[in-house]
């Protein structure tokens, strides 16, 4: 079983950044597309346009850029991403080896296919990279999944839940923040989200709309959206001690920012930032 295309299509995204835009490279990484392997003349694709994907691969670059600068800079020795798809942390940062641990929990299929991918390319499964499969469909339990193959509930982490809450229901989310509220004190829960489209500005609102359709047509649907306030609030109630939301404007503040090419992220999505 194969990756969803959502994942396929942020590998290639992230491809797209290194192939297209201005250095300095959020990130830097073609791994991703080389483990996607799509067919020649994958960039003809409408959703590969160079320019009309332009904001969308930088959000997809300034979210993730965010996410490990948040690891790395602050040391922690455990990252969890919850539907990690086709991420290439551990590839990308070997020098890390021997200060964390990366927890990758995904479907089994997708994960079993990563697995051989990673093994066709030469990476094979680093000492510091659990796979953890888990079958969400079967309500199977994630978080024993994760103790089981040695997450350490007693030390802190970051968990990043990365272009997952569009996808699942809201009550879905609640019982995954209450879940996480649990990790060691000095942890970070980092999930993105969807704004509601009548929240969205003029200029990124058709965009959304169109990527919008382009999900409910592959039959993965969005079905839950949230405002700022809306899932920081849950965050708290859950039982984080804070949570906020950045946004992809503050991401081009950070990121983008003094770029002689223009090249911003596009609105729509938010990142909730909980701590224990």
């Amino acid at each position: 079983m194969e990756p969803d295309s959502s994942a396929v299509r942020t590998a290639l995204w992230r491809a797209m950044h290194v192939q297209l835009d201005d250095r300095p490279h959020l990130i830097d990484d073609e791994i991703g597309l080389a483990m996607a392997a799509p067919a020649e003349g994958w960039r003809d694709r409408p959703d590969m346009h160079p320019e009309g994907t332009r904001p969308y691969r930088a959000a997809i670059v300034a979210r993730t850029r965010f996410v490990e600068d948040l690891v790395i800079d602050d040391g922690f020795g455990q990252y969890v991403l919850l539907g990690a798809g086709l991420d290439t942390f551990v590839q990308r940062h070997p020098e890390l080896a021997t200060k964390a641990v990366v927890f990758e929990i995904d479907q089994p299929g997708p994960q079993q296919w990563k697995r051989q991918r990673l093994e066709v390319l030469g990476y094979g499964v680093a000492d510091w990279l659990r796979l953890v499969p888990v079958d969400f469909e079967a309500d199977a339990d994630w978080w024993q999944a994760l103790v089981d193959a040695g997450f350490d509930a007693a030390s802190r982490a970051v968990v990043s839940s990365s272009g997952v809450s569009m996808y699942i229901s809201k009550s879905a989310t609640t019982q995954t923040l209450r879940r996480l509220a649990g990790l060691a004190p000095g942890s970070i829960v980092v999930m993105t989200y969807m704004l509601p489209l009548e929240l969205l500005d003029d200029a990124d609102r058709p965009g959304l709309e169109a990527a919008a359709r382009g999900a409910q047509a592959s039959g993965t649907p969005w079905i839950s959206f949230y405002s700022p306030d809306e899932i920081a609030g849950l965050a708290r109630d859950a039982g984080f001690s804070s949570a906020e939301s950045i946004s992809t404007a503050d991401l081009t503040e950070r990121y983008l920012a003094g770029r002689t090419d223009g090249l911003r992220a596009a609105g729509g999505e938010g990142i909730l930032i909980a701590r224990t």
